[in-house]
């Protein structure tokens, strides 16, 4: 494919896949391979398997303006899929759903030397491009993107962005109700280096990761104007009104008639789940899991932590410390 830097910056066509040493790697895209990737890693259906591979420092010669990006930023196991697939509407708005160049920035933010801060305003000016120039695009990250959500929202203090989050009870009962969910743990813990966990319980991992998260995301309320919190119960629960609000906070369009998005596991189309399913696997996870619940909070006590996130999209700002 001979592709120019003009064009390559110009259309959503030309996604960036991934960073690879002082390479920025492209694949084929159209607005329906958007739509069929659930996400945009090593899971994504590009058009061909045809790369194209750019000089990074050819892409970060001059001057690159970043549009206005919408960002949902979650804390993993909430929703945050279902919130953005609702979002995603072939004719109307672009979604993005974990991009990795983003995840790979976020677990290379300790290294944020000027190539660093050049490659992250290049994810975003590319991840902000648009096929309908009167909407904007939507970009959900993952946990590792968290960790540069401010970097991120400086490039743009007034892009509208959702933190969807758990209070702890729940985040555990999520997180830890399998082998897998608890190998992620240790696993993301250990990859984004999260202070004082080496060695330590998995229950306390999860309450590390969660900690810090909270923290990140009072610290963005605080910051940033065009920032709400959103209760991920208060999606799951009553999905209608928080898609719609969501919609309008971010001036886009969601399916607010989903039913199939309702009904399904937002991650595995075709997969029946539905919000009842998602109770029964919590009241499962809490049977199996008070010990360790009582083992987080105990690693939570004497920690700074914010009673509340603030301004929430719908609903209330529940305690934290939820019982």
């Amino acid at each position: 494919m001979d592709l120019t830097i003009e064009r390559l910056f110009a259309s959503p066509d030309h996604y960036l896949f991934a960073f690879e040493g002082d390479r920025a790697i492209f694949r084929t895209m159209d607005r329906d391979a958007y739509h069929r990737s659930i996400f945009l890693d090593r899971r994504i259906a590009a058009l061909t398997d045809e790369e194209v591979r750019v000089p990074v420092a050819a892409l970060t010669a001059g001057d690159i303006a970043v549009p206005r990006i919408a960002w949902i930023f979650h804390v993993a196991h909430c929703g945050s899929t279902l919130l953005a697939r609702a979002l995603d509407r072939p004719d109307r708005n672009l979604v993005l759903r974990e991009p990795r160049p983003l995840r790979q920035l976020g677990l290379t933010r300790v290294a944020a030397d000027g190539d660093w801060r050049a490659r992250l305003r290049l994810a975003a000016a590319l991840a902000g491009r648009r096929y309908r120039p009167n909407l904007p695009t939507i970009v959900k990250g993952n946990v590792p993107v968290n960790f540069i959500a401010a970097d991120l929202l400086g490039l743009d203090p007034g892009a509208p962005a959702i933190l969807l989050y758990f209070p702890l009870r729940a985040y555990l009962l999520a997180v830890l109700r399998s082998p897998a969910h608890r190998q992620w743990v240790v696993n993301v813990t250990t990859q984004l280096g999260i202070a004082g966990v080496s060695g330590v319980d998995v229950a306390e991992r999860a309450a590390a990761l969660w900690l810090t998260q909270m923290r990140l995301y009072a610290e963005l309320l605080a910051e940033y104007p065009s920032v709400r919190s959103l209760h991920a119960d208060e999606l799951l629960d009553a999905p209608r009104p928080a898609l719609a609000a969501a919609a309008a906070h971010f001036g886009a369009d969601a399916d607010l008639d989903a039913d199939e998005l309702l009904t399904t596991y937002s991650k595995v189309p075709g997969q029946a789940f539905d919000n009842e399913a998602r109770l029964r696997l919590r009241a499962e996870a809490a049977a199996m899991l008070g010990p360790e619940i009582a083992c987080a909070r105990r690693w939570l006590e004497g920690r700074p932590l914010p009673p509340r996130l603030e301004r929430p999209l719908v609903g209330a700002s529940p305690p934290l410390l939820d019982d």
